[in-house]
């Protein structure tokens, strides 16, 4: 990785950087996520939680219900409440880094935009953008760098 990824709150207390690019990148439409972010969707890069190095603040976490009942533990910033990632079933091992709040969140298109069947109806996905009304077949679309990556996160957390 030659440039450093690096991303941050609304108001600067938290900085943080990305060891390593995220493995897959999801553009996330379900309703959970627009009322999350106040907005139509959330894109969220999964990379491993030890690739999350903070550089300045502490983030608080807030944990939210899901329909799956399993935890999401969305870590903010204190002051200015920015959503910087999540962790989603309380693996430990995996984060969902917020996109848009790396510094340039354009170099991270999403890979997929999952749970369409809750798009908001004006929303117009790209030409050939990869969709799914609900989730997808991981084995299918990931690159298989990125697979081996997780497998061996997973691996490292569970051994």
């Amino acid at each position: 990785m030659n440039e450093a990824i690096e991303g941050g709150c609304f108001c600067g207390r938290i900085r943080y950087r990305l060891k390593a690019r995220p493995m897959f990148v999801h553009c996330c439409h379900c309703s959970d996520c627009q009322r999350q972010v106040g907005s139509a969707f959330a894109i969220n890069g999964l990379v491993e939680a030890e690739n999350v190095e903070l550089l300045k603040g502490e983030p608080v976490m807030v944990t939210l219900p899901t329909d799956s009942g399993r935890p999401h533990d969305v870590y903010r910033c204190p002051d200015c409440q920015s959503a910087l990632w999540s962790d989603y079933g309380r693996r430990k091992w995996l984060s969902f880094v917020r996109v848009a709040t790396l510094d340039r969140p354009s170099d991270f298109p999403p890979h997929v935009h999952i749970y369409t069947r809750s798009k908001l109806d004006w929303v117009v996905l790209p030409a050939g953008a990869k969709a799914f009304e609900e989730y997808y077949d991981m084995q299918a679309l990931w690159p298989k760098e990125s697979l081996e990556r997780r497998a061996r996160a997973h691996a490292k957390a569970n051994g």
